[in-house]
Parts: C-alpha cells; sequence; structure tokens
C-alpha cells in the first residue's frame, strides 16, 4: 500500500508542475493582453485632487530644453512628487532640472518635492557592442532597482535611450500588478519625418499610453499618435 502510494505520488509530481506552469503562463498572458486593452485609456478610479508620483526621464541638450518647457506647463501640484533621471554621464540635464525647481519654490509653488537620480547607460557613443552586452544587464539592473525605490504613477519621457529599461519595467510592474504607470511619450521637435530609436520601440511595442508627435506627418505616418505642434 505504501509503495502504491507514493508511485502515485511520483507520478503526479510532474503532471502537477507542468499543471501550475501553464495556468501560471495563462494568467500571465490574459493580464499581457488585459494591459495592451487598457493601455491610454483613462483610469476612473483617479480623482481630480489625488497627486500623482511623476517619474521624468532627461536626455542631453535638447532633450532637456524641450522636457523643461513641457514641464512649465505641467500642474504641479498634480504631479508631485517628481523624480528626475538621467544618465550618469550627463552632469547637466539634472542642474537644470535643479534650476527649474529651484525657480519654482521662488515664485512661491507650494508642496514642492522633487529628486534628482542618475542611470547607468547601456551603451555610451562608439562602445563596442561586445562589452555592451555586459554593461546593458548593469544598466537593467539599475534601472529596476530604481523602479522599485520610485513605483511611480506616471513616466514622462521625450526620446533619450535611458528610458527605454525604464518604461519596459513600468509595463512589467503593469502585468505583474506592482504598479499602474501611466507613461507618456513625446517625440522630439527634431524628429520630423521619422520616429527615434525610442520612440518606434515604444510606439510599436505599444508600451506608450499615450504617444505625441509635433510634427503632422508624423501623426499621418503613424496614427496612433497624438499631434500637439511645436512645444520649443
Amino acid at each position: 500500500m505504501e509503495k502504491n502510494t507514493s508511485c502515485f505520488f511520483s507520478n503526479s509530481s510532474p503532471n502537477l508542475v507542468i499543471t501550475c506552469f501553464v495556468a501560471f503562463i495563462t494568467i500571465i498572458l490574459v493580464r499581457f493582453l488585459y494591459v495592451i486593452y487598457r493601455t491610454g485609456k483613462p483610469l476612473n478610479r483617479r480623482t481630480p485632487q489625488q497627486t500623482l508620483s511623476t517619474l521624468i526621464v532627461l536626455g542631453s541638450g535638447g532633450h532637456t530644453a524641450e522636457m523643461i518647457n513641457l514641464l512649465l506647463v505641467l500642474q504641479k501640484d498634480r504631479f508631485t512628487p517628481r523624480f528626475y533621471i538621467a544618465a550618469a554621464t550627463d552632469n547637466m540635464s539634472l542642474q537644470k532640472a535643479r534650476v527649474f525647481e529651484n525657480s519654482l519654490a521662488d515664485s512661491g509653488v507650494k508642496g514642492i518635492s522633487a529628486e534628482f537620480m542618475q542611470i547607468y547607460r547601456s551603451r555610451e557613443v562608439g562602445q563596442s557592442y561586445v562589452t555592451s552586452v555586459w554593461t546593458t544587464v548593469v544598466a537593467t539592473a539599475h534601472a529596476l532597482w530604481l523602479m522599485i525605490k520610485i513605483r511611480p504613477q506616471v513616466v514622462l519621457c521625450n526620446g533619450p535611450g535611458t528610458c527605454i529599461p525604464l518604461c519596459v519595467i513600468a509595463f512589467i510592474f503593469k502585468v505583474v500588478g506592482i504598479r499602474w504607470s501611466s507613461i507618456f511619450y513625446v517625440e522630439s521637435i527634431a524628429r520630423v519625418k521619422r520616429l527615434s530609436l525610442s520612440g518606434l520601440l515604444l510606439y510599436k511595442l505599444q508600451i506608450a499610453d499615450q504617444f505625441f508627435v509635433q510634427w503632422p506627418q508624423l501623426q499621418r505616418k503613424y496614427p496612433r499618435a497624438h499631434y500637439v505642434g511645436c512645444l520649443m
């Protein structure tokens, strides 16, 4: 009797593991399809008075200038606290963000809360693709740690490559139920006829909840994008 019972559990264990694995994959797939369906649709549970923790991804040069212009029209009292992230090799962007936040404080804006962080880059300009494999792993792990720490409700970005791992992780967080982050992507004004690589990835993979372009011909080429005119 004991031998038969042992054989029963021995034979059923692999089947149980397979069944649990199939059920897990099915749940993840259903959740993934639900997230894709809900992407871009408003979340009714949010009230107008609710503050939203906001992650702002900065890029070097014109990216940061465009982002600052965008932040000028943002509802500062609602999109708070704000977390600014720039590449570890970018020393100017966070400085500009600090100047912007200080100007808000000087103008009397209440309830200002901002933090400034840096993130490793997956690949530097001129870096070989062989060595970039390791740096990409490190950058992804760092991005994951930052996203777990911040868990933003809104992600705002406009093209720097550093936004890709952050946006992908935010999307994965939606699928597994850790945090529902609304991702807003504004394509750079420099992109007149085609999207940047970052924009193309977020558009094709349907990761961004709202996708904005600054030229009408881009909106005609990518119909899910919203044309908002020039922000500069």
